[in-house]
């Protein structure tokens, strides 16, 4: 086996909250850390710019996106998979 094929992949769940930009979304990835005096589980933020090649994801899909060579200066994640589609309004 080769270092190449067992290489772990970082990924995250999130969902899409922009599709304007051409072949890029940016995806809100939303986790629960317990505060570190008052051991309150409290929700932390934030947003990822991802890679989405044929502009296929839209605004509410929940997405998994995963780590990959940076593609721009902002861009080095890319969406790897669709989770379930945003309800239609």
């Amino acid at each position: 086996m080769s270092a190449a094929e067992n290489k772990v992949v970082r990924s995250m769940t999130g969902r899409v909250v922009s599709d304007k930009m051409d072949k890029t979304v940016t995806v809100l990835v939303e986790r629960k850390v317990k505060h570190p005096v008052l051991g309150k589980v409290i929700r932390r933020s934030k947003k990822y710019h991802a890679h989405d090649q044929n502009n296929d994801y839209h605004e509410g899909d929940l997405v998994i996106i995963e780590e990959s060579k940076p593609i721009s200066k902002t861009k080095t994640w890319m969406v790897a998979k669709l989770i379930s589609k945003a309800a239609a309004v």
